[in-house]
C-alpha cells in the first residue's frame, strides 16, 4: 500500500478521532471489589445477566464470590463458560444464544482479554442483529449502543476492560482481526487484585508483557495524544517496577494492584493512539497457531523495536530515562539500545522464549499478506514497513 496514503488516512483518522463518541469505563476497584458489583447492577435496575467467561475460571472457583452476590442480590444469572484463547466466532454466537435464551438485559465479562474480547463481540451482535461478526470487522462497524457490559480482568495484560477492540478468529480461515469501535468500550471496570493473586507465573509474565507491548506501541507510533502520551508513561514505569515481583511473588498485593492500574493505563492510551506491527504479526499467529496473544507480544517485541532503528531512538531514550536505565550523557541511540536490552533481559528473567515455535515457512506468505493488511493504512507506526521487513521478521522470530 502506497505510504503517502497511509499517512495521509492516518493523519486524517488522528483529527477525526478528535470528534469521536470517547469514553472511559466507571471504575469500581481495590481488593475485594468485586464483590460491590451487585450492588451497582441492582442501582441500575438489571436483574437478568449474562456472565461470559473460560472453564479455567469456572474450574478454579474464581467466581464463585461474585456469582453468590448476585444470587443473594436477587439478580438471575446465566454463564457462559467455553471461551477459548483467542475467541472464535462459533463461542460469540453461542454466548449470544445463551444470552437471548435466558432473557439478559446486560453482560458480565470475567476473565482475560479472550472472554472480554468474547462478550464485547456479543455485544456488537445484540446492537447490530443483521450483521454478522466479519460484517463488522475493522473500524466503526458497530455505531450502536451495546447492552451495559461490566468487565472484571483477571490478569493485568490486555486492558481490554477499557479499550474499544474486540479480537475475534475465524477458525475456519484462521483469520484474527479485531473489531474496533467506541461502542465496545465497557461501562464499567472492576480491578479487583485478589482476582489475580492465583495466576501461574507464566500467565504473569506474558499478560503483563502483553501491557508493556501496548504502553510502547502507543507510545512510539505517530497518533499519540498529551494524555496517552502520559498513560504510557505511567504504564511502563509501573511495569518495569512491579511485574518481576507480581511474577516472583504472586501473593503481593500491592505489586497485584499496580500492574492492574498499569494494563489499564496501557489500555487507555492504545485504544487512542493504536498499536503497530507487533500487534499484527502477533494476531497472525494467534489465528494460525492458537498462540497466546500476550505470549506473542512479548516476543515479537524486541525484534520489531530493533527493526525500526533509528526511527524509535528518541522516544525508546526517553522511556529507558524514565526507568532508570540510563546514564548521564549517555547518546540518544545507546539510551534506546538500553531500553530495547531491558525489555529483552525481562523476557529472559521471566523464562519467555526467544522465538515462537512451529512456525511453518509455507505459512509465512499468507501470515505477512494479513500482518500488512491490518497494520495499513490504520496503524500509525513510526516507520512502514514493506512486505520483505515483514518476511524478515516472521524469519526471526521462528524457531
Amino acid at each position: 500500500m502506497n505510504a503517502a496514503y497511509c499517512r495521509l488516512y492516518q493523519a486524517g483518522f488522528r483529527v477525526g478521532s478528535n470528534f469521536l463518541p470517547w469514553r472511559k469505563p466507571e471504575m469500581i476497584e481495590g481488593v475485594n471489589s468485586v464483590l460491590k458489583l451487585p450492588e451497582v447492577i441492582k442501582a441500575k435496575r438489571l436483574d437478568r445477566i449474562l456472565v461470559v467467561t473460560d472453564s479455567g475460571i469456572a474450574k478454579l472457583g474464581l467466581m464463585n464470590g461474585l456469582l453468590s452476590a448476585l444470587k443473594d442480590a436477587g439478580i438471575h444469572y446465566a454463564v457462559y463458560d467455553k471461551t477459548v484463547p483467542n475467541p472464535t466466532i462459533d463461542n460469540i454466537e453461542a454466548a449470544l444464544t445463551l444470552y437471548k435464551a435466558n432473557q439478559c438485559t446486560a453482560l458480565i465479562a470475567f476473565g482475560g482479554g479472550s472472554s472480554m474480547d468474547c462478550a464485547k463481540a456479543v455485544g456488537a451482535r445484540i446492537a447490530r442483529p443483521n450483521k454478522s461478526i466479519p460484517q463488522m470487522k475493522g473500524v466503526l462497524k458497530v455505531r450502536k449502543t451495546i447492552p451495559t457490559l461490566f468487565a472484571i480482568p483477571t490478569t493485568a495484560g490486555t486492558g481490554s476492560e477499557t479499550t474499544i477492540a474486540a479480537v475475534v478468529t475465524n477458525s475456519q480461515t484462521h483469520e484474527k482481526y479485531p473489531l474496533n469501535d467506541m461502542a465496545l468500550i465497557p461501562h464499567y471496570a472492576i480491578l479487583d487484585p485478589m482476582l489475580t493473586t492465583g495466576l501461574p507465573p507464566h500467565i504473569t509474565s506474558t499478560t503483563g508483557m502483553d501491557a508493556l507491548t501496548h504502553a510502547v506501541e502507543a507510545y512510539i507510533g505517530q497518533s499519540n495524544t498529551k494524555e496517552t502520551h502520559l498513560y504510557s508513561r505511567k504504564a511502563v514505569k509501573l511495569i518495569f517496577d512491579n511485574l518481576y515481583e507480581a511474577y516472583a511473588n504472586g501473593s503481593n498485593i500491592e505489586a497485584r494492584t499496580e500492574m492492574l492500574k498499569a494494563s489499564h493505563y496501557a489500555g487507555i492510551a492504545f485504544t487512542r493512539a493504536y498499536v503497530g506491527y507487533v500487534h499484527a504479526i502477533a494476531h497472525t499467529l494467534g489465528g494460525f497457531y492458537g498462540t497466546p496473544h500476550g505470549l506473542a507480544n512479548a516476543v515479537i517485541l524486541p525484534y520489531v523495536l530493533d527493526y525500526f532503528g533509528d526511527a524509535v531512538y528518541k522516544p525508546l531514550s526517553e522511556l529507558a530515562d524514565l526507568v532508570g536505565i540510563t546514564a548521564p550523557g549517555d547518546p540518544e541511540k545507546d539510551k534506546a539500545v538500553k531500553f530495547i536490552d531491558a525489555v529483552k533481559d525481562m523476557n529472559k528473567r521471566m523464562q519467555i522464549p526467544l522465538g515462537i515455535e512451529g512456525i511453518r515457512e509455507s505459512d509465512i506468505p499468507l501470515m505477512v499478506k494479513r500482518a500488512m493488511s491490518e497494520a495499513h493504512p490504520l496503524y500509525p507506526v513510526p516507520k512502514l514497513f514493506k512486505e520483505e521487513d515483514m518476511f524478515k521478521l516472521y524469519q526471526m522470530i521462528s524457531i
